[in-house]
């Protein structure tokens, strides 16, 4: 997926996306990589020239795996609207899965090497591109109804990303009850004024999720099943 060599997803690359995670770029030393892997500095070196590469290829991730979910549904022959849910439902997914990522980029932006941090804006520009193009092809096909198309394609984009910044795998929530939301909302966005209903899944358009809902199963312990890990607010900060 990723431009370069880089590998986010070794040893190297995991261990730092959770040091980043839980301690922020600047506090994580190459040395506090290499302890919590057991290994010698050199080892990290096998992989990553510096700690700044290692920043960029966690970064890197979402984006380019939501570019290559986006052009993936382009590329089908269906209509704007089945498109459109397709890359919601899957970029969601991407956001979902790689959530950490996501949220080490949001925070640590600042601290990209400035080229690297050019490079990724662009490939941010170009899914924004790319999916107003779409919303375009949308609105004169009567699928949908935007007033500005680039405009609503940021808004879409802002809308999935945010997920990574409240999602709890043990919270209220499960993964699929999140994305068929997020399809829901962004149909909403997009409807024409008068249009029936929203789209609802068919069967065969659930997905199976590795952490289904939580139900209470009475007394105190399903009370505090119930609300473990979920706050009163989705925002986390």
């Amino acid at each position: 997926v990723c431009s370069s060599d880089l590998k986010p997803n070794t040893p190297p690359g995991m261990q730092a996306r959770e040091l980043f995670f839980a301690h922020g770029y600047e506090a994580t030393t190459l040395d506090a990589i290499a302890e919590a892997l057991n290994v010698t500095k050199p080892f990290l070196y096998s992989y990553f020239r510096n700690k700044s590469e290692i920043l960029r290829a966690i970064c890197e991730i979402g984006i380019r795996s939501s570019l290559v979910a986006l052009n993936e549904a382009m590329a089908r022959k269906l209509p704007p609207r089945e498109k459109l849910r397709i890359i919601v439902d899957n970029v969601t997914s991407i956001i979902l899965k790689n959530q950490k990522y996501i949220v080490v980029y949001e925070r640590e932006e600042k601290n990209l090497d400035p080229e690297d941090a050019k490079e990724l804006m662009h490939l941010r520009r170009e899914f924004g591109t790319r999916l107003a193009t779409l919303l375009q092809a949308g609105a004169e096909s009567g699928d949908f109804e935007v007033a500005d198309p680039l405009l609503t394609a940021v808004s879409i984009g802002g809308l999935v990303t945010w997920v990574a910044s409240w999602y709890r795998p043990l919270g209220r929530w499960s993964q699929t009850e999140i994305t068929m939301h997020m399809i829901r909302n962004v149909e909403r966005m997009v409807a024409p004024r008068g249009s029936p209903t929203v789209w609802q899944p068919r069967r065969h358009d659930r997905h199976e999720s590795p952490h289904p809902p939580r139900r209470p199963t009475g007394g105190s312990r399903g009370t505090r099943a119930r609300h473990d890990g979920v706050r009163s607010d989705p925002d986390p900060r």
